[in-house]
């Protein structure tokens, strides 16, 4: 039987070692980072995956499982970032930052959890491409959301749609660790 929370985990868990690691090479540097500039740079991720699933052929070492924890991370950055709410050249404390990656993942994994009741792991059964399509969609929707100044009508805001983005990252990285 799979038990989805015990491998959120192991994901999360390589996931925030790499960002911690980060962390201490360059410091908070993405402080600097505007929204838009959060979104791009997920948005580079995301498509890198999606040219190597159409071309079958990847030409940069960098593989596709850590370009998926690059958008974990990414997403984490970018909910901190509205968190924070003012992107400026501002150095975090490890320490800090830790509480904050925590804090963003248990939303998200609290999230996943409620969706995947009603959803029923539906997930399992979706394709990589998807995921990626997916996450594609919703820095489409955050793009939108900031032409509007940040206002949604009916929709969910931007910090949904990065607790979306995390859980399909995390759901393909599952995926591929069984082999899918």
């Amino acid at each position: 039987m799979n038990n989805t929370s015990q491998q959120y985990d192991a994901v999360i868990t390589k996931s925030k070692d790499i960002f911690l690691k980060k962390v201490q090479d360059y410091g908070t540097a993405w402080r600097v980072l505007r929204t838009i500039s959060v979104v791009d740079q997920i948005f580079i991720k995301a498509l890198r995956i999606r040219t190597i699933q159409e071309k079958k052929l990847q030409l940069v070492a960098d593989d596709v499982a850590g370009e998926f924890k690059g958008i974990i991370n990414y997403a984490i950055i970018g909910l901190i970032q509205l968190e924070i709410d003012e992107p400026k050249i501002e150095e975090l404390p490890v320490a800090q930052v830790n509480i904050a990656y925590n804090k963003q993942v248990a939303f998200a994994k609290d999230t996943m959890q409620n969706k995947n009741h009603d959803y029923g792991e539906a997930w399992r059964d979706m394709s990589q491409e998807s995921f990626v399509d997916l996450i594609l969609m919703k820095l489409l929707r955050i793009k939108q959301i900031l032409l509007n100044d940040g206002k949604t009508l009916i929709s969910e805001g931007i910090d949904a749609n990065y607790v979306d983005i995390i859980n399909y990252a995390v759901f393909a990285l599952i995926l591929q660790d069984n082999g899918a």
